[in-house]
């Protein structure tokens, strides 16, 4: 279990084939900032731009650590073989931490793609077009995850193509995460809110009835218990 919330940020520094064929996987050597992997030990959950991930070997003093994915994992994620390339880092919650961002589980939805990513004013806009798949869990100030980051939905369009999300970051979020060397046609791993998926289970299974949603209508329109940045 995650919250979108960066801890920090890597780098692929490696990568291995586990065999012969594209029906393999692949190890993976990330490099992190120092001091990172203090707190860290053999078996614990990683999430790699948003995909939860195990950690296999640790080299603290080398600042390293390695995990394995498999080839269904790679062919349902974006932004994992790309020697160099820079990846957001986030530590599995603990029970005592704060949800700063939303409940995220580590699990890849669907793969997106930038349309639009430029300064506006002091912060960026940044749009990205989901799969058709993924339209009816998308919503004006609902929450994403975009490669591993919480963030707040500003505007949604639907289209045959998909939905076009835009979403406002603030330079602290574009500078401490990897959303900053976005650019158009960027691929990204995006992750559904987990309450807007079971809202879709139930309505499917006629489990809400209409007077229950207008409940939870109302309930929506409430000012939130806790303010989370668009950004984070």
């Amino acid at each position: 279990m995650f919250t979108g919330i960066i801890t920090g940020v890597g780098r692929i520094a490696a990568i291995h084939d586990l065999g012969p064929s594209s029906s393999y996987g692949k190890r993976l050597g990330i490099s992190v900032p120092g001091g990172y992997l203090d707190d860290v030990g053999l078996g614990d959950s990683i999430a790699l731009n948003g995909a939860c991930m195990t950690v296999t070997t640790l080299d603290p003093a080398q600042q390293q650590f390695t995990i394995d994915i498999s080839a269904e994992s790679l062919d349902k994620t974006a932004g994992l073989t790309e020697p160099g390339a820079r990846i957001n880092l986030e530590k599995a919650l603990r029970a005592s931490d704060r949800l700063g961002g939303h409940i995220v589980s580590g699990h890849v939805d669907g793969i997106g793609t930038v349309s639009h990513f430029a300064p506006v004013g002091e912060s960026w806009e940044l749009r990205v077009v989901a799969p058709p798949a993924l339209a009816r869990f998308l919503a004006y100030k609902g929450s994403i995850t975009i490669n591993g980051v919480s963030l707040t939905v500003n505007s949604v369009a639907d289209s045959a193509e998909g939905s076009e999300i835009s979403i406002n970051l603030i330079p602290h979020t574009v500078e401490n995460t990897s959303l900053g060397s976005l650019q158009a046609g960027s691929r990204v791993n995006l992750e559904i809110d987990t309450v807007a998926r079971y809202v879709e289970r139930m309505l499917q299974a006629g489990v809400l009835a209409p007077t229950s949603m207008a409940s939870m209508a109302s309930m929506a329109s409430m000012p939130s218990t806790y303010s989370k940045d668009t950004a984070e």
